[in-house]
């Protein structure tokens, strides 16, 4: 039912009137130095796209690449932090694989199941729709000033509060309410992100720089140019279809090409549902806030403002 045609989240497969299974697939080296919470945030971080499609995760194998001479004992903390996040998306950690590698890679195979008329696509926006984020923007900047030494610990502890979190609570919320489309916001970047769920919408997304959840240190970080490859990537794949208004300050603009990791669900939900759905959010303790509204078609696909 879903596969390749929109780089969606997960693929979804019928099997009878009432049921789908979800599949994903995601693992990576650490951005943290410590190997338990690398292993939460890999976890998390996995898990997130059966929520982006609106299913409920229900088993999860690991993906471990390991050095056979590094101390077994990182490995064993790696894979306990791993554990604990699926127990706590209500899931079964069901075995995995490992191969010997010369760098240290984890994450999950996850499969969730869903009912096929209720499956979030990563399009399907409509002109009338505001956009929801549900975390806060700037993990990446942060992870980078922090490898060369420049990022504070409370800017790093938002960071890992953000990517530990588990985008299941706000998914609880979000599904009590129609949905056009839904994603979860990661290595392409906030825009690069909705720019796929515009797709085919034939609209324009207007984003209110000031309103986009972030931590605020990263914008510091940005401006003194502590920012990724990947994030540069981004903006070259995207500046044809972004129009950046005057006054939005560098440091946001960086945040909006930012590549996350475990970053929060990008919702478009009809304007009447979202500042309640906002409201439910926001008793979850989320950072988050409507960062945005759908328009009829302008010359540029995304105007931040």
């Amino acid at each position: 039912m879903v596969g390749f045609d929109h780089a969606d989240d997960a693929a979804v497969y019928q099997l009878t009137d009432d049921l789908a299974i979800v599949q994903t697939l995601d693992f990576f080296p650490p951005m943290v130095d410590d190997p338990y919470i690398f292993g939460q945030i890999a976890a998390a971080n996995a898990l997130s796209d059966i929520w982006a499609m609106g299913a409920v995760a229900k088993t999860a194998l690991n993906i471990v690449c390991f050095p056979e001479k590094m101390n077994i004992e990182v490995l064993s903390q790696v894979l306990q932090g791993g554990s604990e996040k699926v127990m706590e998306a209500g899931a079964v950690l069901a075995g995995g694989h490992s191969i010997d590698d010369v760098d240290v890679k984890y994450g999950l195979s996850v499969t969730g199941i869903i009912d096929p008329r209720k499956i979030y696509k990563n399009v399907g926006s409509k002109v009338g729709d505001v956009l929801i984020l549900t975390k806060p923007l700037g993990v990446g900047i942060c992870c980078s000033a922090n490898r060369v030494g420049e990022a504070s610990q409370r800017a790093m502890d938002q960071a890992i509060q953000s990517m530990t979190t588990l985008n299941k609570y706000a998914a609880e919320v979000v599904r009590r309410y129609p949905v056009h489309a839904c994603t979860d916001v990661t290595g392409f970047g906030f825009l690069g992100h909705l720019h796929e769920m515009l797709s085919n919408a034939h609209a324009t997304a207007l984003v209110y720089s000031s309103e986009v959840p972030h931590i605020p240190e990263a914008i510091h970080y940005a401006e003194e140019f502590l920012i990724t490859g990947a994030a540069q990537r981004n903006r070259n794949f995207l500046e044809k279809n972004v129009q950046i208004e005057a006054g939005v300050p560098f440091g946001i603009e960086e945040l909006l090409y930012d590549p996350q990791t475990s970053g929060g669900l990008l919702v478009s939900v009809p304007k009447e549902v979202g500042e309640e759905i906002l409201r439910e959010l926001r008793k979850l303790d989320l950072p988050c806030g409507i960062v945005g509204e759908i328009v009829p078609r302008k010359e540029k696909e995304i105007i931040v403002r």
